[in-house]
């Protein structure tokens, strides 16, 4: 398929997205919105990668000030907004409707058992409070009121009304929906196998992509392959440091409601923002609409190795015990894993790369990309269009301090 660019003062854009998993649906959904043309690309299906594995989470509470959080907060905005839009939107596309997202507002607990968890857990929400979170402390009877099958175990609890929980693959198929509605293609299977380039050598512009089911053509190429978008960077001749980070998480039986919020101890923040490559538990217990309970969180860098541990399974299990004694003997009917975008400096990358004109990412979120999914595409689609951003876009550009040294010690990164 070959999309002819569309040139003129309207300044829209054709738009190649390489992935079609929740980041590059909202960036899909968001550019068809704002006029442009859309193909999203994916040598898989929909939702199959990342945004199939992960919990939905849309959280602000494990995030300190700085730029993802001011991302994360105005996707707190913009979720509830994209919600209604597409349940009007799909309503007429199927009998009965498009299944539910599932936005649940159940607000997130952290708790921590010790004083030196305590004392970690009280500084980070005091840093962030000044950022505009809502996060309110409470003692062992505070959170057992909210939580009453927690551990009375609890030094400090730290309660996080703006968390929230949606069904990610529905989520991301309604985006896709939603874009489609507006003329955008989706062609799945289609893996990118290198780049379309037009102009001197030296002065190259990326024209598209070359697939395994056709060249697409176009003004610009969003690569939106999560955990796989550093091997397409680099195919496309301008690499990206993102790794795959893996994470396992647990399945009960459906069980009486019992876990009301997104539950985790204070240890989950530390290792979100760890960049070690060994193997890292926390605890993550939250119910689902179904009513089974999920359990996490592990992290480790094992490339896309996904041959399953028992230590992970063991570790985890051992936590959510931990934090709710009631859960034993609960039956765990399964477990799945999946690969985080991990990026060595914590942040997404979102925006043009300079290194090679018509090149863009949105990836980079490690374990948020649920959560930051619309605001990303909101500044992506922004960018592009000509529009001024709502966010700091520099803090998330190709071209920031943090990512400098990184990008230089890549192989086949310009010298």
């Amino acid at each position: 398929m070959t999309l002819l660019s569309r040139r003129g003062p309207a300044r829209t854009a054709d738009v190649v997205v390489v992935g079609a998993g929740v980041v590059g649906a909202a960036v899909a959904r968001s550019l068809s919105v704002g006029g442009a043309r859309v193909v999203v690309v994916d040598r898989g299906e929909a939702a199959g990668g990342t945004s199939g594995s992960g919990e939905g989470n849309l959280l602000v509470s494990d995030k300190g000030p700085g730029a993802e959080l001011a991302m994360a907060q105005r996707a707190v905005q913009l979720w509830p907004v994209l919600a209604a839009e597409l349940r009007e939107e799909l309503r007429a596309g199927l009998p009965g409707g498009f299944p539910d997202l599932e936005l649940e507002p159940k607000g997130g607990l952290v708790v921590a058992t010790t004083e030196d968890g305590a004392s970690a857990l009280r500084a980070f929400a005091a840093a962030q409070r000044p950022a505009g979170v809502r996060a309110t402390e409470l003692d062992a009877a505070g959170a057992r009121a909210l939580e009453p099958a927690l551990t009375p175990d609890v030094a400090l609890a730290v309660h996080y009304p703006d968390d929230a929980q949606v069904q990610p693959v529905v989520a991301t198929e309604a985006l896709l929906a939603s874009a489609r509605h507006r003329g955008a293609v989706v062609l799945t299977g289609a893996q990118v196998t290198g780049p379309l380039l037009s102009g001197a050598r030296a002065g190259a512009r990326l024209a598209g992509v070359h697939t395994t089911r056709g060249d697409v053509a176009a003004d610009a190429v969003v690569v939106a392959a999560g955990p796989w978008s550093g091997e397409v960077s680099a195919l496309l001749g301008a690499p990206l440091p993102v790794l795959p980070r893996r994470g396992v998480v647990l399945v009960t039986t459906r069980q009486p409601h019992q876990v009301f919020r997104k539950v985790y101890d204070a240890d989950y923040v530390g290792a979100v923002g760890s960049g070690d490559a060994d193997l890292q538990t926390s605890t993550v217990v939250e119910s689902t609409a179904s009513g089974t309970i999920l359990i996490g969180s592990s992290r480790e860098r094992v490339g896309f190795d996904t041959a399953l541990r028992v230590e992970v399974l063991r570790r985890l299990a051992a936590g959510a015990l931990a934090l709710f004694p009631g859960l034993a003997g609960v039956p765990v009917m399964r477990s799945y894993g999946g690969f985080r975008p991990y990026v060595p400096d914590h942040l997404p990358v979102a925006g043009p790369d300079p290194r090679l004109p018509g090149l863009w990412h949105a990836t980079g979120h490690e374990g948020a990309g649920i959560g930051l999914a619309p605001a990303t595409g909101e500044l992506v689609a922004d960018l592009l269009l000509g529009r001024a951003p709502v966010l700091d876009a520099a803090a998330f550009s190709v071209a920031r301090p943090s990512l400098a040294a990184h990008l230089a010690g890549l192989p086949g990164a310009a010298a």
